[in-house]
Protein backbone atom coordinates (compact mmCIF):
# COMPACT_ATOMS: atom_id res chain seq x y z
CA UNK A 1 0.00 0.00 0.00
CA UNK A 2 2.76 2.51 -0.82
CA UNK A 3 2.82 3.03 -4.53
CA UNK A 4 0.58 2.67 -7.42
CA UNK A 5 -3.58 3.84 -6.77
CA UNK A 6 -2.68 4.08 -3.31
CA UNK A 7 -0.16 6.52 -3.48
CA UNK A 8 -2.18 8.19 -6.12
CA UNK A 9 -4.97 8.58 -3.66
CA UNK A 10 -2.74 9.93 -0.90
CA UNK A 11 -1.17 12.41 -2.71
CA UNK A 12 -4.43 13.69 -4.76
CA UNK A 13 -5.73 14.06 -1.23
CA UNK A 14 -2.64 16.02 0.11
CA UNK A 15 -2.78 18.47 -2.65
CA UNK A 16 -6.58 19.71 -3.00
CA UNK A 17 -8.11 17.68 -5.36
CA UNK A 18 -10.68 14.83 -5.58
CA UNK A 19 -9.37 11.40 -7.29
CA UNK A 20 -11.25 8.74 -9.21
CA UNK A 21 -9.43 5.84 -9.97
CA UNK A 22 -9.25 2.75 -12.70
CA UNK A 23 -7.68 -0.35 -11.55
CA UNK A 24 -6.03 -2.31 -14.11
CA UNK A 25 -4.19 -5.12 -11.78
CA UNK A 26 -4.00 -5.65 -8.13
CA UNK A 27 -0.71 -6.25 -7.09
CA UNK A 28 0.30 -8.13 -3.53
CA UNK A 29 3.87 -5.92 -2.39
CA UNK A 30 5.45 -4.92 0.74
CA UNK A 31 8.42 -3.05 1.72
CA UNK A 32 9.90 -6.54 0.89
CA UNK A 33 8.58 -6.04 -2.80
CA UNK A 34 6.05 -7.10 -5.19
CA UNK A 35 4.54 -11.27 -4.83
CA UNK A 36 2.25 -11.31 -7.19
CA UNK A 37 0.63 -9.43 -10.04
CA UNK A 38 -3.16 -10.08 -11.11
CA UNK A 39 -4.40 -8.68 -14.03
CA UNK A 40 -7.97 -7.57 -14.25
CA UNK A 41 -10.53 -8.70 -17.05
CA UNK A 42 -10.30 -5.88 -20.19
CA UNK A 43 -13.88 -5.61 -19.98
CA UNK A 44 -13.69 -4.70 -16.19
CA UNK A 45 -11.40 -1.80 -16.90
CA UNK A 46 -13.33 -0.47 -19.50
CA UNK A 47 -16.57 -0.74 -17.98
CA UNK A 48 -14.60 1.31 -15.39
CA UNK A 49 -13.04 4.23 -16.90
CA UNK A 50 -16.38 4.72 -18.94
CA UNK A 51 -17.73 4.91 -15.71
CA UNK A 52 -15.35 7.39 -13.99
CA UNK A 53 -15.08 9.35 -17.06
CA UNK A 54 -18.82 9.53 -18.32
CA UNK A 55 -19.89 11.36 -15.44
CA UNK A 56 -17.02 12.97 -12.92
CA UNK A 57 -16.28 15.67 -15.29
CA UNK A 58 -12.50 14.66 -15.26
CA UNK A 59 -9.80 17.19 -15.65
CA UNK A 60 -6.69 15.31 -15.69
CA UNK A 61 -6.51 11.55 -16.56
CA UNK A 62 -2.79 10.17 -15.07
CA UNK A 63 -1.81 6.73 -16.15
CA UNK A 64 0.21 3.80 -13.63
CA UNK A 65 0.30 0.43 -14.49
CA UNK A 66 -0.86 -0.44 -18.08
CA UNK A 67 -0.15 -4.02 -18.15
CA UNK A 68 -0.88 -4.67 -21.93
CA UNK A 69 -1.89 -3.21 -25.23
CA UNK A 70 -5.13 -3.83 -25.13
CA UNK A 71 -5.40 -1.58 -21.92
CA UNK A 72 -3.54 0.97 -23.57
CA UNK A 73 -6.22 0.88 -26.60
CA UNK A 74 -8.89 1.02 -23.93
CA UNK A 75 -7.96 4.14 -22.62
CA UNK A 76 -7.18 5.65 -25.94
CA UNK A 77 -10.91 4.81 -26.87
CA UNK A 78 -11.89 6.11 -23.68
CA UNK A 79 -10.18 9.07 -23.88
CA UNK A 80 -11.76 9.90 -27.95
CA UNK A 81 -15.11 9.60 -26.01
CA UNK A 82 -14.76 11.97 -22.98
CA UNK A 83 -11.65 14.08 -24.13
CA UNK A 84 -9.68 15.98 -20.96
CA UNK A 85 -7.39 18.71 -20.73
CA UNK A 86 -4.08 16.76 -19.63
CA UNK A 87 -2.51 13.12 -20.00
CA UNK A 88 -0.24 12.18 -17.77
CA UNK A 89 1.53 9.05 -18.69
CA UNK A 90 3.97 7.51 -15.67
CA UNK A 91 5.55 4.86 -17.82
CA UNK A 92 5.47 2.09 -15.23
CA UNK A 93 7.27 -1.22 -16.29
CA UNK A 94 9.90 -1.81 -13.11
CA UNK A 95 9.12 -1.45 -9.52
CA UNK A 96 12.17 0.37 -7.63
CA UNK A 97 12.07 -3.17 -6.20
CA UNK A 98 13.24 -4.48 -9.61
CA UNK A 99 9.91 -6.70 -10.01
CA UNK A 100 9.05 -6.23 -13.53
CA UNK A 101 5.36 -5.14 -14.01
CA UNK A 102 4.95 -4.51 -17.67
CA UNK A 103 6.50 -7.64 -20.14
CA UNK A 104 8.22 -6.41 -23.79
CA UNK A 105 5.33 -6.81 -25.73
CA UNK A 106 3.85 -3.65 -24.49
CA UNK A 107 6.92 -1.57 -25.41
CA UNK A 108 5.68 -1.00 -29.20
CA UNK A 109 1.98 0.14 -28.13
CA UNK A 110 3.71 2.72 -25.19
CA UNK A 111 5.90 4.15 -28.33
CA UNK A 112 3.63 4.04 -31.08
CA UNK A 113 0.31 4.91 -29.13
CA UNK A 114 0.47 5.95 -25.94
CA UNK A 115 3.38 8.51 -26.10
CA UNK A 116 2.00 10.59 -28.53
CA UNK A 117 -0.98 11.19 -26.42
CA UNK A 118 0.67 12.02 -23.58
CA UNK A 119 0.97 15.76 -22.66
CA UNK A 120 3.77 14.61 -20.43
CA UNK A 121 5.70 11.56 -19.51
CA UNK A 122 7.68 10.88 -16.44
CA UNK A 123 10.24 7.77 -16.64
CA UNK A 124 12.84 7.27 -14.14
CA UNK A 125 16.30 6.31 -15.67
CA UNK A 126 15.34 2.06 -15.40
CA UNK A 127 11.79 3.10 -17.89
CA UNK A 128 14.09 5.58 -19.77
CA UNK A 129 16.18 3.59 -21.15
CA UNK A 130 13.61 0.22 -21.27
CA UNK A 131 11.70 2.89 -23.66
CA UNK A 132 15.04 3.81 -25.45
CA UNK A 133 16.07 0.47 -26.23
CA UNK A 134 18.46 -0.33 -23.56
CA UNK A 135 20.59 3.19 -23.82
CA UNK A 136 22.86 3.64 -20.66
CA UNK A 137 21.89 6.60 -18.83
CA UNK A 138 25.05 7.23 -16.32
CA UNK A 139 25.21 11.43 -16.74
CA UNK A 140 23.00 14.29 -16.92
CA UNK A 141 24.23 14.83 -20.76
CA UNK A 142 22.59 11.10 -21.27
CA UNK A 143 19.88 12.17 -19.26
CA UNK A 144 19.45 15.32 -21.58
CA UNK A 145 19.57 13.43 -24.56
CA UNK A 146 16.86 10.93 -23.40
CA UNK A 147 14.51 13.81 -23.13
CA UNK A 148 15.13 14.63 -26.45
CA UNK A 149 14.67 11.27 -28.18
CA UNK A 150 11.72 10.45 -25.53
CA UNK A 151 10.00 14.17 -27.24
CA UNK A 152 10.45 12.97 -30.87
CA UNK A 153 8.25 9.92 -29.77
CA UNK A 154 4.97 12.19 -29.85
CA UNK A 155 4.70 13.27 -25.84
CA UNK A 156 4.32 17.49 -25.79
CA UNK A 157 6.77 17.46 -22.33
CA UNK A 158 8.96 14.86 -20.95
CA UNK A 159 10.49 15.02 -17.34
CA UNK A 160 13.45 12.19 -17.05
CA UNK A 161 13.78 11.36 -13.01
CA UNK A 162 17.28 10.63 -11.72
CA UNK A 163 16.90 9.49 -8.36
CA UNK A 164 18.86 6.85 -9.27
CA UNK A 165 21.52 8.32 -11.20
CA UNK A 166 24.75 6.66 -10.19
CA UNK A 167 27.42 9.82 -10.74
CA UNK A 168 25.05 12.48 -9.38
CA UNK A 169 25.49 13.77 -5.82
CA UNK A 170 21.94 15.34 -6.29
CA UNK A 171 18.93 14.38 -7.06
CA UNK A 172 18.71 15.82 -10.77
CA UNK A 173 15.42 15.65 -13.35
CA UNK A 174 15.42 17.17 -16.68
CA UNK A 175 12.37 18.71 -17.87
CA UNK A 176 12.31 19.15 -21.60
CA UNK A 177 9.14 21.28 -23.42
CA UNK A 178 10.70 20.60 -26.85
CA UNK A 179 12.32 23.80 -26.83
CA UNK A 180 13.58 24.55 -23.36
CA UNK A 181 15.72 21.88 -21.17
CA UNK A 182 15.08 22.88 -17.22
CA UNK A 183 17.56 21.42 -14.89
CA UNK A 184 15.99 20.49 -11.50
CA UNK A 185 17.97 19.69 -8.84
CA UNK A 186 18.03 19.25 -4.86
CA UNK A 187 19.62 17.88 -2.53
CA UNK A 188 19.58 14.24 -2.43
CA UNK A 189 17.95 12.91 1.00
CA UNK A 190 18.95 9.58 2.27
CA UNK A 191 16.25 7.55 3.45
CA UNK A 192 14.82 3.99 2.98
CA UNK A 193 11.23 5.21 2.50
CA UNK A 194 11.48 5.58 -1.12
CA UNK A 195 8.15 3.24 -1.71
CA UNK A 196 5.86 5.05 -4.44
CA UNK A 197 7.96 8.17 -5.45
CA UNK A 198 7.37 7.62 -8.87
CA UNK A 199 3.96 7.26 -8.66
CA UNK A 200 3.63 10.52 -6.27
CA UNK A 201 5.68 12.34 -8.96
CA UNK A 202 2.99 11.53 -11.44
CA UNK A 203 -0.22 12.44 -9.77
CA UNK A 204 1.07 15.61 -7.88
CA UNK A 205 2.13 16.56 -11.25
CA UNK A 206 -1.91 15.85 -12.67
CA UNK A 207 -3.04 17.13 -9.60
CA UNK A 208 -1.25 20.63 -9.99
CA UNK A 209 -2.33 20.57 -13.98
CA UNK A 210 -5.78 20.05 -12.60
CA UNK A 211 -5.56 22.80 -10.27
CA UNK A 212 -4.99 24.89 -13.69
CA UNK A 213 -0.94 25.14 -13.28
CA UNK A 214 1.37 25.44 -16.27
CA UNK A 215 2.99 22.17 -17.01
CA UNK A 216 6.50 23.41 -15.36
CA UNK A 217 5.32 24.95 -12.40
CA UNK A 218 3.49 21.22 -11.68
CA UNK A 219 6.51 19.69 -12.28
CA UNK A 220 8.41 22.16 -9.93
CA UNK A 221 5.52 22.05 -7.38
CA UNK A 222 5.93 17.71 -7.58
CA UNK A 223 9.51 17.67 -7.02
CA UNK A 224 9.21 19.98 -3.84
CA UNK A 225 6.36 18.09 -2.42
CA UNK A 226 7.86 14.68 -2.89
CA UNK A 227 11.34 16.09 -1.32
CA UNK A 228 9.74 17.43 1.40
CA UNK A 229 7.91 14.13 1.79
CA UNK A 230 11.56 12.15 1.97
CA UNK A 231 12.93 14.45 3.92
CA UNK A 232 9.81 14.56 6.65
CA UNK A 233 9.91 10.67 6.70
CA UNK A 234 13.32 9.57 6.70
CA UNK A 235 13.12 8.68 10.04
CA UNK A 236 9.56 6.13 10.15
CA UNK A 237 9.89 2.66 10.36
CA UNK A 238 7.24 0.96 8.70
CA UNK A 239 7.40 -2.54 7.41
CA UNK A 240 10.79 -5.36 7.45
CA UNK A 241 11.71 -4.80 4.06
CA UNK A 242 14.35 -2.58 2.46
CA UNK A 243 11.93 0.13 1.35
CA UNK A 244 9.40 1.79 2.92
CA UNK A 245 6.37 4.26 2.17
CA UNK A 246 6.77 7.75 2.70
CA UNK A 247 3.88 10.11 4.48
CA UNK A 248 2.34 11.62 2.22
CA UNK A 249 -0.14 14.01 4.68
CA UNK A 250 2.54 14.56 6.78
CA UNK A 251 1.19 13.17 10.08
CA UNK A 252 2.63 9.55 10.80
CA UNK A 253 6.05 11.00 12.29
CA UNK A 254 3.91 12.41 15.38
CA UNK A 255 2.58 8.57 16.03
CA UNK A 256 6.07 7.64 16.25
CA UNK A 257 7.52 9.96 18.06
CA UNK A 258 4.42 12.34 20.86
CA UNK A 259 1.05 11.66 20.45
CA UNK A 260 -1.49 14.95 19.30
CA UNK A 261 -2.93 15.63 22.70
CA UNK A 262 -6.78 15.34 22.16
CA UNK A 263 -8.73 18.04 24.32
CA UNK A 264 -10.65 17.53 27.42
CA UNK A 265 -12.59 20.14 29.44
CA UNK A 266 -10.82 19.19 32.20
CA UNK A 267 -7.40 21.03 30.50
CA UNK A 268 -8.46 24.25 31.18
CA UNK A 269 -8.52 23.77 34.99
CA UNK A 270 -5.30 26.03 35.23
CA UNK A 271 -4.59 28.11 32.28
CA UNK A 272 -1.10 29.41 31.72
CA UNK A 273 -1.19 32.28 29.61
CA UNK A 274 2.67 33.36 28.87
CA UNK A 275 4.15 36.96 28.49
CA UNK A 276 7.24 37.97 26.92
CA UNK A 277 7.62 41.45 28.78
CA UNK A 278 7.13 39.40 32.68
CA UNK A 279 9.52 36.97 31.38
CA UNK A 280 12.40 39.38 30.35
CA UNK A 281 11.39 40.90 33.50
CA UNK A 282 12.70 38.28 35.41
CA UNK A 283 15.14 37.24 33.45
CA UNK A 284 12.90 34.17 31.86
CA UNK A 285 12.80 32.03 28.62
CA UNK A 286 9.47 31.42 27.59
CA UNK A 287 10.35 27.71 27.43
CA UNK A 288 12.17 27.97 31.28
CA UNK A 289 8.60 30.02 32.45
CA UNK A 290 6.46 27.07 30.32
CA UNK A 291 8.50 24.46 32.09
CA UNK A 292 7.91 25.95 35.54
CA UNK A 293 4.41 26.38 34.89
CA UNK A 294 3.82 23.07 34.19
CA UNK A 295 6.03 21.71 37.06
CA UNK A 296 3.89 23.81 39.65
CA UNK A 297 0.24 22.65 38.18
CA UNK A 298 -0.30 24.36 34.74
CA UNK A 299 -3.42 21.93 32.89
CA UNK A 300 -2.80 23.67 29.46
CA UNK A 301 -0.38 26.25 28.09
CA UNK A 302 -0.69 29.20 25.76
CA UNK A 303 2.27 31.09 23.99
CA UNK A 304 1.23 34.52 23.27
CA UNK A 305 3.86 36.63 22.59
CA UNK A 306 3.05 39.74 20.68
CA UNK A 307 6.27 41.68 20.45
CA UNK A 308 8.44 38.32 19.45
CA UNK A 309 9.83 38.25 15.91
CA UNK A 310 8.56 35.25 13.79
CA UNK A 311 11.20 33.14 13.51
CA UNK A 312 12.20 33.85 17.18
CA UNK A 313 8.94 32.87 18.29
CA UNK A 314 8.68 29.47 16.21
CA UNK A 315 11.91 28.32 18.28
CA UNK A 316 10.15 29.22 20.57
CA UNK A 317 7.35 27.21 20.20
CA UNK A 318 9.23 24.34 19.08
CA UNK A 319 11.51 24.69 22.41
CA UNK A 320 8.04 24.65 24.52
CA UNK A 321 5.77 22.43 22.35
CA UNK A 322 8.92 19.47 23.18
CA UNK A 323 8.12 20.01 27.08
CA UNK A 324 4.58 20.24 26.67
CA UNK A 325 4.47 16.81 24.93
CA UNK A 326 6.97 15.64 27.17
CA UNK A 327 4.25 16.09 30.08
CA UNK A 328 1.14 15.72 27.83
CA UNK A 329 0.00 18.85 28.31
CA UNK A 330 -1.57 20.89 25.16
CA UNK A 331 0.15 23.54 23.96
CA UNK A 332 -1.61 26.56 22.15
CA UNK A 333 -0.95 29.48 20.15
CA UNK A 334 -2.31 32.55 20.95
CA UNK A 335 -4.03 34.47 17.22
CA UNK A 336 -0.82 33.02 15.48
CA UNK A 337 -2.24 30.54 13.15
CA UNK A 338 0.88 30.32 11.31
CA UNK A 339 3.32 29.34 13.97
CA UNK A 340 0.94 26.87 15.15
CA UNK A 341 1.33 24.76 12.07
CA UNK A 342 4.73 25.12 11.60
CA UNK A 343 5.21 24.11 14.97
CA UNK A 344 2.44 21.47 14.99
CA UNK A 345 1.22 23.19 18.16
CA UNK A 346 -2.08 21.40 19.82
CA UNK A 347 -4.27 24.16 18.81
CA UNK A 348 -4.91 27.68 18.77
CA UNK A 349 -6.51 31.01 21.04
CA UNK A 350 -8.03 33.79 18.87
CA UNK A 351 -10.06 36.45 19.88
CA UNK A 352 -13.40 38.20 17.91
CA UNK A 353 -11.04 40.28 16.06
CA UNK A 354 -8.86 38.01 15.02
CA UNK A 355 -9.62 35.10 11.84
CA UNK A 356 -12.91 33.76 12.47
CA UNK A 357 -13.13 30.44 13.58
CA UNK A 358 -14.75 28.71 10.87
CA UNK A 359 -11.79 29.27 8.94
CA UNK A 360 -8.91 28.54 11.67
CA UNK A 361 -10.95 25.03 11.25
CA UNK A 362 -10.69 24.91 7.69
CA UNK A 363 -6.44 25.75 7.82
CA UNK A 364 -5.79 23.35 11.29
CA UNK A 365 -7.91 20.47 10.50
CA UNK A 366 -10.25 18.59 12.73
CA UNK A 367 -7.95 17.07 15.75
CA UNK A 368 -6.40 20.50 16.60
CA UNK A 369 -8.02 22.22 19.33
CA UNK A 370 -9.36 25.54 19.08
CA UNK A 371 -10.17 28.36 22.07
CA UNK A 372 -11.86 31.49 21.14
CA UNK A 373 -12.19 34.85 23.44
CA UNK A 374 -16.13 35.82 24.15
CA UNK A 375 -17.57 38.48 26.15
CA UNK A 376 -21.14 37.82 25.14
CA UNK A 377 -24.02 35.27 24.62
CA UNK A 378 -23.86 35.89 21.37
CA UNK A 379 -20.27 35.60 21.12
CA UNK A 380 -20.60 32.11 22.79
CA UNK A 381 -23.35 30.62 20.14
CA UNK A 382 -21.26 31.67 17.12
CA UNK A 383 -18.26 30.10 18.80
CA UNK A 384 -20.31 26.60 19.11
CA UNK A 385 -21.31 26.96 16.08
CA UNK A 386 -18.52 27.65 13.96
CA UNK A 387 -16.21 25.06 15.20
CA UNK A 388 -14.51 26.24 18.57
CA UNK A 389 -13.73 23.33 21.07
CA UNK A 390 -13.66 26.08 24.14
CA UNK A 391 -14.26 29.56 25.31
CA UNK A 392 -12.54 32.06 27.49
CA UNK A 393 -14.96 34.32 28.91
CA UNK A 394 -13.74 37.69 30.04
CA UNK A 395 -12.11 39.74 31.31
CA UNK A 396 -13.95 38.98 34.46
CA UNK A 397 -11.73 41.54 36.40
CA UNK A 398 -9.56 44.67 35.57
CA UNK A 399 -6.25 43.61 33.99
CA UNK A 400 -3.11 45.47 32.67
CA UNK A 401 -2.19 42.22 30.15
CA UNK A 402 -4.44 43.63 27.55
CA UNK A 403 -5.36 47.68 26.79
CA UNK A 404 -9.09 48.34 26.85
CA UNK A 405 -10.01 44.96 27.65
CA UNK A 406 -13.90 45.49 28.76
CA UNK A 407 -14.45 44.13 32.00
CA UNK A 408 -17.76 41.85 32.31
CA UNK A 409 -17.23 40.83 35.87
CA UNK A 410 -18.68 37.61 37.90
CA UNK A 411 -22.02 37.88 36.75
CA UNK A 412 -21.35 38.64 33.25
CA UNK A 413 -19.47 35.79 33.27
CA UNK A 414 -21.84 33.44 34.78
CA UNK A 415 -24.56 34.88 31.85
CA UNK A 416 -21.88 33.40 29.20
CA UNK A 417 -21.60 30.07 30.77
CA UNK A 418 -25.33 29.65 31.10
CA UNK A 419 -26.23 30.94 27.71
CA UNK A 420 -22.41 28.64 26.48
CA UNK A 421 -22.55 24.56 24.14
CA UNK A 422 -18.95 24.48 24.91
CA UNK A 423 -16.76 24.60 28.34
CA UNK A 424 -15.90 27.70 29.63
CA UNK A 425 -12.01 29.13 31.07
CA UNK A 426 -12.68 32.38 33.07
CA UNK A 427 -10.12 35.03 31.88
CA UNK A 428 -8.62 38.14 32.73
CA UNK A 429 -7.38 39.90 36.24
CA UNK A 430 -7.69 36.30 38.09
CA UNK A 431 -5.27 36.30 40.88
CA UNK A 432 -4.76 34.32 44.04
CA UNK A 433 -7.31 36.90 46.02
CA UNK A 434 -10.22 36.36 43.73
CA UNK A 435 -9.89 32.99 41.87
CA UNK A 436 -11.63 31.35 44.60
CA UNK A 437 -15.42 33.36 44.14
CA UNK A 438 -14.99 32.61 40.01
CA UNK A 439 -14.91 29.04 40.77
CA UNK A 440 -17.28 29.61 43.19
CA UNK A 441 -19.99 30.18 40.64
CA UNK A 442 -20.33 26.58 40.52
CA UNK A 443 -21.55 26.56 36.78
CA UNK A 444 -21.29 22.90 35.51
CA UNK A 445 -19.14 24.17 32.31
CA UNK A 446 -16.92 26.90 34.12
CA UNK A 447 -14.22 24.77 33.82
CA UNK A 448 -10.86 26.69 35.35
CA UNK A 449 -9.27 29.73 35.02
CA UNK A 450 -6.56 31.26 32.54
CA UNK A 451 -4.13 33.49 34.36
CA UNK A 452 -1.07 35.48 33.22
CA UNK A 453 0.50 38.03 35.21
CA UNK A 454 -0.06 35.85 38.76
CA UNK A 455 1.89 32.99 37.43
CA UNK A 456 4.48 35.06 35.20
CA UNK A 457 4.81 38.38 36.76
CA UNK A 458 6.61 36.76 39.82
CA UNK A 459 10.34 35.14 40.06
CA UNK A 460 9.53 31.83 41.10
CA UNK A 461 6.64 30.93 38.22
CA UNK A 462 6.35 27.00 39.05
CA UNK A 463 5.45 27.94 43.47
CA UNK A 464 2.88 30.48 42.68
CA UNK A 465 1.28 28.21 40.06
CA UNK A 466 1.02 25.92 42.71
CA UNK A 467 -0.30 28.06 45.22
CA UNK A 468 -2.72 28.77 42.81
CA UNK A 469 -3.08 25.08 41.74
CA UNK A 470 -3.62 24.03 45.49
CA UNK A 471 -6.39 26.86 45.74
CA UNK A 472 -8.51 25.83 42.76
CA UNK A 473 -8.57 22.27 43.48
CA UNK A 474 -9.54 22.97 47.52
CA UNK A 475 -12.34 25.55 45.96
CA UNK A 476 -13.49 22.61 43.74
CA UNK A 477 -14.03 20.41 46.09
CA UNK A 478 -15.73 22.46 48.29
CA UNK A 479 -18.47 23.48 46.09
CA UNK A 480 -19.04 19.74 45.01
CA UNK A 481 -19.43 19.05 48.58
CA UNK A 482 -21.66 22.21 48.87
CA UNK A 483 -23.91 20.97 45.71
CA UNK A 484 -24.20 17.59 47.44
CA UNK A 485 -25.48 18.02 50.61
CA UNK A 486 -27.72 20.71 49.19
CA UNK A 487 -29.05 17.78 46.73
Amino acid sequence: AGAGIQADLKTCAARGVFCSTVITAVTAQNTLGVQDVSILPEESVAAQLKSVLSDMHVDVVKTGMLPSPAMVKILQDGLKQFPVQALVVDPVMVSTSGHVLAGSSILDTFKQDLLPMADIVTPNIKEASVLLGGMQLETVTDMRSAAKSLHDMGPRNVLVKGGDLPSSLDAIDIFFDGKDFYELRSSRIQSRNTHGTGCTMASCIAAELAKGSSMLSAVKVAKRYVETALEYGKSISIGNGPQGPFDHLFKLKRKNSSRLHLFEPSDLFLYAVTDSGMNKKWGHSITEAVKAAIEGGATIVQIREKDAETGEFLEAAKSCLEVCRAHNIPLLINDRIDIALACDADGVHVGQSDMPVNTVRALLGPDKIIGVSCKTPEHALKAWTDGADYIGSGGVFPTNTKANNRTIGLDGLKTVCLASKLPVVAIGGINLTNARSVMELGVVNLKGVAVVSALFDRECVAAETRKLHELLTETVANVGSAVTEEV
